[in-house]
């Protein structure tokens, strides 16, 4: 692996929340019942004509500019032609040699620096719609029985971001997919969730010997649905690769599939290049022009992008917790709670406790920062209560204030020195040397005050009488 480098490209669907489809006003969403949001537009009939949703044009043109992409004066849609059971048309709407954002760059913030990734291109589609494979062990068409099409996905609008090949590793790749992700959450023009298909991302795979600027023969590699498994499947190909080269055979252009849960990757098919596809202009779509007035409020709108919030908060965290609370999506929280308690104590809150607790939003941060700023003064078991109902619109610090742990001495002594009595093998192994065995007295103080005494008194105390 010293001896060679990787070089990894991207190409990322993104679905857009839009109301309506792209080409027709049928409702889009995820979860309806199969083939419920459907018309003659989306399913191809005969003289149904398509109409560009200029909801997800304005979005596209907003994700272009905040990946430092330029917007395009003229942008058409093309067909593109291939066959297949969740294509209805025969064909896709895309664009292809004018597409809508090029050339852009996103700066990807690493402890040791930035890295830039290219973006190629960034251009508005239509996606097809979802091929359910039934029978068989992995959902996928190998040793399926048989399979449905559900149109309801078919025609909703789709972003597709091609990035140049600018990344050479697994973590890179992986950095790059969450900030991006990020990025897209935080315009507000998709929910970018994996498990429901509205973020895809395939990679195109090469190996090359390190120091040499040659792009070899690559691979894609598809159907990978969460960030570590694309950071997994770009290992296992980038690994088979270098073994195909040092055997001192050829790399041939294939598509995969990666199976997370073996590790293996399974040849799908050829790779296809453009001319496959037998692009055209689309006949029935006049080009769009986007006016420099919109392009330029839509820019003007732009929030502070993720990776400039990494590095704004990485002095006060150090990186590597700045960038978890980025992209994780709490950083708005965070700011919030960092002004009313010590900043690494407001980040590793939520990326612990408040994250395990499975809660997603905080509406009333003020109140949290009181439970925190208490924590030594309420039993454990309150404050992880009071964190789990955080998210809850009517969250008050006071109801769980009022219970305070106990922390008297004279209250607490009566009962450890009956632990200790009740205990005294334990007590002299302790004075052995097995000091591991104070949690275990922590422990049984705790049991029997039912939490609520406070663990700092507790060990002082303990510590006071195992001296012997």
């Amino acid at each position: 692996m010293a001896d060679w480098e990787p070089v990894i490209g991207l190409e990322i669907h993104v679905q857009l929340k839009t109301r309506t489809k792209m080409f027709c006003r049928c409702e889009a969403g995820w979860g309806a019942a199969e083939n419920t949001r459907t018309c003659p537009v989306c399913l191809a009939h005969p003289g149904a004509l398509p109409v560009a949703n200029a909801q997800a044009i304005e979005w596209t043109v907003k994700l272009g500019l905040a990946l430092g992409c330029d917007i395009a004066e003229r942008a058409v849609f093309a067909r593109k032609n291939y066959f297949y059971p969740d294509l209805p048309k025969g064909y896709q709407i895309s664009q292809y040699d004018q597409p809508l954002c090029i050339d852009g760059k996103v700066l990807v913030p690493f402890e040791e620096g930035e890295h830039a990734v290219g973006i190629v291109r960034a251009h508005l589609e239509e996606d097809a719609a979802k091929t359910v494979h039934v029978g068989g062990a992995s959902g996928r068409i190998g040793g399926a029985s048989h399979s449905l099409v559900d149109f309801n996905r078919g025609g909703t609008p789709l972003v597709e971001i091609v990035t140049q090949p600018d990344i050479h590793s697994a973590d890179e790749a992986k950095r790059f997919l969450q900030l991006l992700r990020q990025t897209i959450v935080e315009l507000g023009i998709s929910d970018a969730e994996m498990e429901k298909g509205t973020l895809r991302v395939d990679a195109n795979v090469s190996v090359r010997p390190r120091g040499s600027d040659e792009l070899r023969t690559r691979s894609e590699i598809k159907n990978m649905n969460s960030f570590t498994f694309i950071a997994r499947g770009i290992e296992a190909e980038v690994a088979r690769q270098i073994a195909v080269w040092e055997r001192g055979e050829e790399v041939q252009q294939q598509t995969y599939d990666f199976d997370a849960s073996s590790g293996t990757l399974t040849p799908r098919r050829s790779k296809e290049e453009a001319e496959d596809y037998r692009y055209f202009p689309e006949p029935d779509l006049v080009p769009l022009e986007p006016p420099p007035d919109l392009v330029e409020r839509i820019r003007a709108e732009l929030p502070e992008s993720p990776g400039e919030r990494i590095r704004r908060h990485a002095p006060s965290l150090g990186f590597a917790l700045s960038s978890d609370v980025v992209t994780a999506g709490w950083s708005g929280v965070y700011e919030r709670l960092a002004a009313h308690v010590e900043p690494r104590v407001a980040a590793n809150l939520l990326m612990n406790e408040v994250t395990a607790a499975g809660v997603e939003n905080v509406p009333n941060v003020e109140e949290l920062a009181k439970v925190v700023e208490a924590r030594q003064e309420i039993p454990r078991e309150s404050f992880l209560r009071a964190v789990a109902a955080a998210g809850d619109p009517g969250f008050r610090a006071d109801d769980y204030l009022a219970e305070k742990v106990v922390a008297d001495a004279s209250e607490l002594e009566p009962i450890v020195d009956e632990i200790l009595a009740a205990n005294v093998g334990q007590v002299e192994a302790y004075r052995a040397g097995k000091e591991g065995l104070l949690g275990f007295f922590v422990g049984q103080v705790m049991k029997r005050t039912q939490g609520k005494a406070s663990p700092q008194a507790v060990n002082e105390l303990l510590r006071e009488k195992l001296k012997g």
